[in-house]
Parts: structure tokens; sequence; C-alpha cells
């Protein structure tokens, strides 16, 4: 079973990963994901992932809190990144998800709140 983590940390400091075998490891293919009100099939999550990759140079993941039971799974996380032009983002999250058979997130709904930066990374969990 995957864990959000693990995903993240995949996802932003395991650059070196191709995007799409770490999306096929922790995200099923059917995955949609909602963060901050806006949804996101798959295509549009791994449009955002790349983005982000673009931005970001490395990612701190604290896991505050968390919960699994069965395949349902909540936690509230804090991400701490450093982008490519040095500035660093924090934010908090809180999270609920559900997974598929297989132990990969098939759901996500998210909302994200900004505890440090600068006013244009506000949109951060969603950028494109």
């Amino acid at each position: 079973m995957t864990d959000i983590k693990t995903a993240l940390d995949d996802l932003l400091n395991r650059q070196d990963l191709p995007l799409d075998a770490v999306l096929d490891r922790h995200f099923s293919p059917n995955y949609r994901q909602r963060t901050n009100g806006v949804w996101d099939d798959r295509e549009g999550f791994r449009l955002h992932v790349q983005k982000l990759r673009e931005l970001v140079a490395s990612a701190e993941i604290e896991v505050l809190d968390e919960v699994s039971d069965g395949l349902n799974y909540a936690d509230r996380h804090i991400v701490s990144a450093t982008k490519r032009d040095g500035h660093q983002v924090v934010q908090e999250v809180y999270l609920f998800a559900t997974r598929d058979p297989e132990g990969r997130f098939e759901r996500v709904e998210e909302m994200t709140h900004m505890l440090d930066g600068a006013a244009e990374d506000r949109g951060l969990g969603t950028v494109k």
C-alpha cells in the first residue's frame, strides 16, 4: 500500500525516475484528484507533477497525522519545498483518499494552506 510520503518523495525528490513509472507505481489508471476544489483526472495530475518537477528542486515531507483503514487513507502533512530559484514554499495539506485493490491512490481530495512562501506560490498545489 502506498502512502503520501513515499509517493511525494518519488514524485519530487526522485526526478531521476521516469514520471510515468512513478505514477504507475503510486496512482491508479483511473486516478482523480481534487485540490482546493479543482478536479483533475490522471492526465491533468501528470501535467501538474511535470510542472512541479520543473519548479521544485527538492522537498521535505513531514507527516503529522496518518490514518489507514482498509482502502481508505487520510493524513495531514507539511511539504517544505525548495524551488529551483532558491525560494522556499511551505504548505500544510489535509488529505483524504481511497486506494485501489493494488494499494495505489485512486482518488485524493485535499486542501492546502500555505504557511510560508511568496504570494505567487499560493497556486503551487494546482499549477500546470
